[in-house]
Formats: structure tokens, C-alpha cells, sequence
């Protein structure tokens, strides 16, 4: 088993072989940067972990599906655990995964990851294939979105969950950025290369989690109350000459509080939907 700690430790490694990754994952920029991206990038994969692998311990690997894999690290990650994981994505660096696939094969089986260059809305998998589907920094990005939940509703077998990493959509300067960004602007049209044809995206469309509470709600599922995490409270530079561990410990206490700094000062929001019937 590797834990979420020894992989991070292992990607970093892997940044130096790969740079054409560096620019997505800057993590070897100063050591105040570091420390701030890791607390970051460490809080998303265990919450990941926690219902993934540790919450299968001793059971059956669960049937997975990473709707918007990307680069694929999340894939890898479940991988080095174990645990076979299907990969779906759009995205321009599609063919890195091949080459990530070969160096993570020295420490785990990475045959468990599978990936392909494709459209949900296209090819939506046959019905009842999955237990979980996991949606990282994609949720945002999938329209129409009621189209979409449907699709994983009727992928999922019965009880099967969505395990979303996302953006809170209420976080003051996120907001104020994107709108500076793309204004009122949420849903593009955009040409996909690969597959020759336009494809409609959320444009940075982020939402609050009452929002992905009603939408989850009109299409068959229901947010697990307890499963909701809000991760990355602090600013970078409040890192610098910080010790790392007890800004993470001091996010954990605001965030276990409902209030206006956990609603609409924290970056990150987690939460798990399962599907009911």
C-alpha cells in the first residue's frame, strides 16, 4: 500500500523526468509555495483515499470511473493501491498518460489504469457499469449539466456515489477573479481537435454547494452531509515562515464550523452524492 504522503514524495520525483507537467503542478517553485500546493494537493488525495481505498480494506475493489481524469494522477495514485480505475478525458495532454503509465510502473501495477480520449456525452458508459465516479476540477466544466448527472446516475449501480473535488463557487476572491476573467460568460462552445467537432463547456463555472446540493438532488442523488469538506482556507503567503502542519490543523477547526469563513472564505469544496433508489 503506498499512502497519499509517499506518492506526493514520488510525484516530485517525477516532475523532474516530466517536466512538460511542472507548469500544471508547481511544486518546485519556493519552499512557502511548496508547502502551501502540498497541504492542498495532500487534503484532496486523502479525502480520495479515506473512500477509495481505505474504505475497502479487506473488501472487493470497487468499479471506478474518473470522469475528466486529465493527467491521469489520481488514476495512478489508486493504481500503486490496488485498484483499477477507467480514465476519461479531454484534455490536450492525453498523451503524457502513456509515459506517466511507464515510470509509475516501478512502483505499482499500472495496468489497473485505464484511459481514454473521450466525450461523456458521446459514449456514456453502459448502465450499472460503476460503484464510484469521481469528477476532479470537472464538475464545472461538464454542460449541460443535468445531462451529465443523468448519465452518471444511470452509470452508477444502485447505491453507487459521486466523489467530487471542486472549487467553492461562493469563495469571495474566486468569484471576483472569474468574473474579471470571463465576466457572465459560464458556458462556451469550443473545438475539440481530436475529436472535430464543437464541444459545450462550463467555462470556469464553479457553484456553491447549495446549488450542486439541488442539481445532485433533481437528477437521483443525495449529498452525504457528513462526506462535506471545505479544504484551503489559507493564503500563500501566509505560508512564509509558517509551519505548515498547524495552518492545515487550524483550517480543519474553521472548516468543522458552518459559518460565513468556512461558506465564503475556503477555496476547496468535497462532498460524496449518492445515488438513491
Amino acid at each position: 500500500m503506498m499512502t497519499p504522503e509517499q506518492f506526493f514524495e514520488l510525484l516530485l520525483k517525477e516532475l523532474e523526468v516530466h517536466t512538460e507537467m511542472q507548469p500544471y503542478y508547481k511544486f518546485l517553485g519556493d519552499q512557502s509555495s511548496l508547502h502551501f500546493r502540498r497541504n492542498y494537493f495532500l487534503q484532496r488525495l486523502r479525502y480520495i483515499s479515506n473512500c477509495l481505498v481505505d474504505g475497502y480494506k479487506g473488501k472487493p475493489a470497487p468499479a471506478i470511473w474518473d470522469c475528466g481524469s486529465g493527467y491521469g494522477t489520481t488514476c495512478l495514485y489508486l493504481a500503486m493501491n490496488g485498484i483499477a480505475t477507467h480514465g476519461t478525458t479531454l484534455e490536450f495532454y492525453f498523451e503524457t498518460v502513456e509515459k506517466r503509465k511507464k515510470w509509475w510502473s516501478q512502483y505499482g501495477d499500472t495496468t489497473l489504469f485505464t484511459c481514454t480520449y473521450e466525450n461523456l456525452f458521446d459514449s456514456p458508459p453502459a448502465p450499472a457499469t460503476y460503484d464510484w465516479i469521481i469528477v476532479q476540477d470537472t464538475l464545472h466544466h461538464l454542460e449541460p449539466i443535468n445531462d451529465a448527472l443523468k448519465i452518471f446516475n444511470s452509470a452508477l449501480r444502485p447505491g453507487g456515489r459521486v466523489l467530487s473535488i471542486e472549487e467553492n463557487g461562493n469563495n469571495i476572491i474566486q468569484r471576483l477573479k472569474l468574473y474579471k476573467y470571463r465576466g457572465n460568460k459560464r458556458i462556451i462552445t469550443i473545438w475539440d481537435e481530436k475529436l472535430q467537432k464543437d464541444i459545450l463547456i462550463g467555462n470556469e463555472n464553479i457553484r456553491s454547494l447549495a446549488k450542486w446540493d439541488k442539481l445532485f438532488l433533481d437528477n437521483g442523488f443525495a449529498i452525504n452531509q457528513d462526506s462535506i469538506q471545505y479544504v484551503r482556507y489559507y493564503l500563500p503567503m501566509q505560508y512564509k515562515n509558517a509551519d505548515p502542519e498547524k495552518l492545515l490543523q487550524q483550517e480543519q477547526k474553521i472548516q468543522s464550523t458552518p459559518g460565513f469563513r468556512r461558506e465564503y472564505l475556503f477555496f476547496g469544496l468535497n462532498f460524496v452524492a449518492q445515488k438513491r433508489g
